[in-house]
């Protein structure tokens, strides 16, 4: 206690330290012979706790005294900024992850609109980007994923190569089949291109946006799909938006691929749309994403999802990216909104629509249960979307999917222009991959 007797005398004040009074300092000498005298220990049980309780040599200085309420505040900050540093790991684990399955044919168009309101939705946490030949070969489609990734400052996410061609189908064959069925109108990259001719699958036209600098992964797609839904069991929903030749790659080399997912959500098939367009009033039951890989197809819809999410041709057709649209989105001054704005082209909603759905599923007004399957008779109906209610399925293990049916079409457009014209979200903090 002589330390603290002298301690008034001796110490000069500094800002930051708290101030004991002399009276003070009496009262806490008072206690500590106090306990000095009267706890003395009766056992050696109490021999640790006493010694746990004894204060220690006390060294202070006689400093400006601190306001209670400026203390009050920087405690509370404290608090605050150890609360948001901890919470900064929760949230991440939060956000819904997903891998996006594309054929990312571009610039522009509904493959790319779609993979831009994933990113662009503060809530999902994109694992990746796996790429399938679909609406353009897949060689060139990876390029237009790179650049685009660039474009909006998301190359954190991986674009991973998948498969170049159907498991059987071919274009070759096609042209054998329609000699006898009939033409079919659209075959993606096998008959159509935007801005150059018709290619091979390993040519790579020049790109309007400009060539990537940055290269895509060397993992293929199916084993990069399997480590994930390895990785985060039951959290990753796989969203389809192109032929589904990578998903079926996967479910052959592991069965428990599809169990292991949270969930499949599906742009594709056709049932019965209402419509004058020829593509699908003369042909209503052939969808494009389903029609390429018809053997894929069957094997995917014939896995064990917990969940079959479908946005299909009928609900797809009350879309349409128009002008005005695309006015109001150009008015975003992010590059994912002037990217979008700059390649845009007027055509229906396909795949933004099964990705904002899946964002938030208040914009799907009508909804059915059905059991989904495709052809693959190799005949006229090779390709075709097959669909049964509960009574009339022939039980060849075919699952039941919920259909989109109907939707609120101005808050669908309204969140889809909300989304493109939004800051990118910054890149998820992850372990890496």
């Amino acid at each position: 206690m002589e330390r603290l007797a002298k301690w008034p005398a001796e110490a000069g004040a500094r800002p930051g330290s708290i101030v004991i009074s002399n009276r003070e300092l009496r009262a806490l000498e008072s206690h500590l012979s106090y306990r000095e005298q009267t706890k003395r220990p009766r056992s050696n049980r109490e021999v640790s706790t006493i010694r746990s309780c004894d204060f220690p040599p006390l060294k202070l200085k006689r400093n400006s005294a601190v306001p209670l309420a400026t203390f009050s505040r920087r405690f509370l900050l404290a608090l605050l900024v150890l609360a948001v540093v901890a919470a900064a790991p929760l949230a991440a684990q939060q956000k819904r992850k997903v891998i996006i399955d594309e054929d990312c044919a571009g610039p522009g168009g509904t493959d790319t609109q779609a993979i831009l309101a994933l990113i662009q939705s503060p809530d999902t946490d994109v694992l990746g980007i796996t790429i399938v030949t679909g609406d353009a070969w897949r060689d060139e489609e990876i390029q237009h994923a790179l650049r685009l990734l660039e474009i909006i400052g998301r190359t954190d996410i991986p674009v991973v190569p998948g498969a170049a061609f159907p498991l059987i189908n071919s274009q070759e064959f096609m042209a054998r089949w329609e000699t006898m069925y009939g033409k079919v109108v659209y075959q993606g990259a096998w008959n159509y291109a935007k801005r150059h001719a018709v290619h091979g699958p390993t040519e790579i036209p020049a790109m309007p946006e400009g060539a990537p600098t940055t290269k895509p992964s060397s993992e293929a797609a199916a084993h990069f799909l399997l480590r994930m839904v390895h990785q985060y069991p039951h959290q990753v929903t796989i969203h389809e938006g192109g032929p589904l030749t990578n998903l079926a790659l996967a479910q052959s080399i592991d069965p428990e691929f599809a169990s292991l997912a949270k969930e499949l959500v599906l742009m594709g098939g056709s049932l019965n749309p209402q419509t004058d367009d020829p593509e699908f009033s003369i042909t209503p039951r052939r969808e494009f994403n389903l029609w390429m890989d018809p053997e894929a197809s069957r094997i995917v819809l014939h896995a064990p999802w917990p969940r079959v999410v479908v946005t299909t041709v009928d609900i797809s057709l009350k879309t349409k990216m128009d002008q005005d649209l695309i006015s109001q989105i150009a008015k975003g001054q992010y590059p994912a909104a002037q990217y979008t704005a700059k390649y845009a082209e007027g055509n229906y909603l396909w795949d933004e629509l099964a990705s904002v759905a899946w964002l938030d599923p208040s914009i799907i007004i009508k909804w059915k249960k059905l059991y989904l399957d495709v052809s693959i008779d190799h005949g006229a109906s090779y390709g075709d979307t097959l669909v049964w209610t509960e009574d009339t399925r022939p039980r060849m293990g075919e699952r039941k999917a919920e259909i989109q049916d109907d939707l609120d079409k101005p808050k669908f457009y309204k969140e889809f222009v909300d989304l493109l014209t939004r800051p990118t979200p910054p890149p998820t903090n992850r372990p890496a991959q």
